[in-house]
């Protein structure tokens, strides 16, 4: 498509909404009104292209005030930044959040995926549509994973207007959903925090022993709690002591992809490029997954301050936390958390006294799973549409606008907390030889308990869900998400380590255990799966955006009966499934396949 600036003009909201962000325009090249200016002469080019990365924020600052993003905004956004206007179209048609095309200015996002399909969320978005009926000024859309699987089925309704007005339905029935949408300021409040750790004050915590214990609003309470203690140690220890801490205490990411964390911090901080940056993937987008929200929104200091920890071991003084554009509560809890540490000197210029200077702000998604791969991240920081880039480059050579970055999700930095105040030799010694340390697990679906559970690595599937309650005619359990797989009922004595699952041919991925029994039908879970990967494929590589829809095809035809023999599907899954394993550019296409395969193969899902 080729766009050009056009005759639209923003409104008088519109531009209101890009000025909060940017400030007013300077010349009538940037957009202000001057009937006299000579527009053949552009200043401060240069220094609008810088801003590029404000594309996103932009995008979200008209559609959080208007509810959509019209052509007149895009334009007026675009002229500001002096992005080609066809460039910034591209971006804002790539998130699900945002719209191109009018829409009422409230949106009820009703999840639709894997836990909340469990306990009835087609029927819940028929009855909403139903009990809204046509002209209600509510745009009902069925939205994937909101991260609120422990209290499902959810729905978030989304009110724009300035400011934007949120309100969280969950478990939701029709009438709270309803309610949510017509009056969020009028919806009950969210439950707090620590309903969802079924554990909340027990003794022996490390990552969660904040969590319900302390009032996540006051940095006071969190000091007293043990908060910046870590800190203290790291400057004690100086940037090399802390990443040969880190290194001794065996700490692997907790993203999935299980890499050496102080490897990673060794190879950023040894780069003689700089700037170096840190990065916050706090865009946990998988199915089933809500342990960081939890950790965000009950102990946001404690993220600040292992983010400053990371930073400066590694040499950064400027850091990004990307966080999901649908955790409203997660949104204002940190951004609370970074201005009252920016206030008390634990941010900024001279961080306690000791010359060393660091901060970081926040960049919120827009609904993109592929965003959790970190060069797609990188990518939507820097105002261009998240796609993954092609390795090598690493990222901790060439990451973040082309400079050394180290990118951990949000329970890895939450990690280092413990390392730093226990000792390595201490934290090494729990868990297993190769799977250090605790583990968080997002635990839902079929059990009495759902909600986020610590263990030490090597505690066995049993165990967890025993402490969960699993329910009586359990059938299969998904570890690791939709880019995980199925394991049987009587496969529970699977060690929950990496090294563990991988030899049962499973994997613990990001730490998701979702419980399915006899009640949900396994063949519309799956299809929801493929639904799930053909919408968030990012149409990069040949074989994730074929494959994709390949794959949900087959599976439909499977399904309903039509077409092929089951076995003829079949074989066109294994076919389709190695294709993209093989020779997707990310990490999503490579799994795409992972669950679908292992039901077939472990569960006999179509036998």
């Amino acid at each position: 498509m080729d766009l050009h600036f056009g005759d639209s003009k923003p409104t008088d909201e519109e531009r209101a909404a890009v000025d909060a962000l940017l400030g007013p325009p300077e010349s009538s090249w940037e957009g202000a009104d001057r009937s006299d200016a000579d527009l053949r002469w552009a200043r401060g080019g240069r220094a609008a292209r810088d801003r590029r990365d404000l594309l996103l924020p932009g995008l979200h600052a008209v559609n959080d005030r208007i509810g959509w993003i019209s052509d007149g905004a895009l334009d007026y956004l675009c002229r500001r930044l002096t992005v080609p206007p066809a460039e910034a179209y591209g971006v804002a048609t790539f998130y699900a959040m945002f719209s191109v095309k009018p829409r009422p200015a409230t949106v009820l996002h009703v999840c639709t995926d894997l836990a909340c399909a469990a306990v009835g969320a087609p029927e819940l978005c028929a009855g909403i549509e139903a009990r809204l009926g046509l002209g209600s000024g509510v745009a009902v859309e069925r939205s994937p994973c909101l991260g609120l699987c422990e209290r499902a089925p959810a729905a978030l309704a989304i009110r724009a207007g300035d400011p934007v007005r949120t309100a969280v339905s969950a478990p939701a029935t029709v009438e709270q959903a309803v309610l949510a949408a017509s009056a969020p300021d009028s919806a009950p409040e969210e439950p707090p925090a620590p309903l969802a750790v079924p554990q909340a004050g027990q003794d022996g915590l490390m990552l969660l022993q904040r969590v319900g214990v302390v009032d996540p609003a006051s940095l006071d309470d969190y000091r007293a709690h043990g908060g910046y203690t870590a800190l203290r140690r790291a400057f004690e220890l100086g940037p090399a002591g802390v990443i040969r801490e880190v290194t001794d205490s065996g700490l692997v990411g907790r993203g999935g992809a299980a890499f050496p964390t102080g490897r990673k911090w060794q190879a950023t901080a040894s780069q003689p490029d700089h700037p170096h940056y840190l990065v916050c993937n706090a865009d946990e987008s998988e199915p089933g997954t809500f342990k960081d929200r939890v950790l965000m929104e009950g102990d946001p200091y404690a993220l600040v301050e292992a983010m400053t920890i990371a930073a400066y071991a590694t040499g950064a003084h400027r850091g990004y936390l990307y966080l999901r554009g649908e955790y409203p509560r997660a949104l204002h809890r940190l951004e609370h958390a970074i201005a009252q540490a920016r206030a008390r000197g634990l941010l900024g210029d001279d961080i306690l006294g000791q010359g060393y200077a660091f901060d970081l702000e926040i960049r919120r998604g827009a609904g993109a799973y592929i965003c959790g791969e970190e060069t797609a991240l990188f990518n939507s920081i820097e105002g261009y549409r998240g796609e993954p880039r092609s390795k090598p480059p690493f990222p901790v050579e060439k990451g973040l606008f082309g400079k050394p970055t180290v990118e951990n999700n949000v329970e890895t930095l939450v990690n280092v907390l413990p390392i730093l105040t226990m000792g390595a030799p201490a934290y090494a010694a729990i868990g297993t030889d190769r799977s250090t340390g605790p583990k968080l697990y997002c635990v839902s679906g079929s059990v009495e308990r759902p909600g986020v559970y610590e263990l030490p690595f090597g505690a066995t599937l049993g165990d967890l869900l025993a402490l969960a309650g699993v329910r009586e005619g359990l059938r299969a359990v998904l570890l690791g998400g939709a880019a995980g797989g199925f394991v049987r009922a009587d496969e529970l004595g699977i060690p929950l380590t990496f090294e563990g699952t991988r030899e049962a041919g499973t994997t613990l991925g990001s730490g998701v255990v979702m419980a399915f029994d006899d009640s949900v039908p396994l063949p519309r879970l799956l299809l929801r799966i493929a639904e799930f990967f053909r919408d968030e494929s990012c149409g990069q590589c040949v074989p994730c955006r074929v494959g994709t829809v390949r794959q949900e095809e087959a599976l439909h035809r499977i399904v309903e009966r039509t077409g092929a023999d089951a076995a003829g599907d079949i074989a066109l899954l294994r076919e389709v499934g190695r294709a993209m394993r093989d020779a997707s550019i990310c990490g999503l296409g490579q799994t795409a396949w992972n669950a679908v395969e292992s039901a077939i193969d472990r569960l006999g899902a179509y036998e």
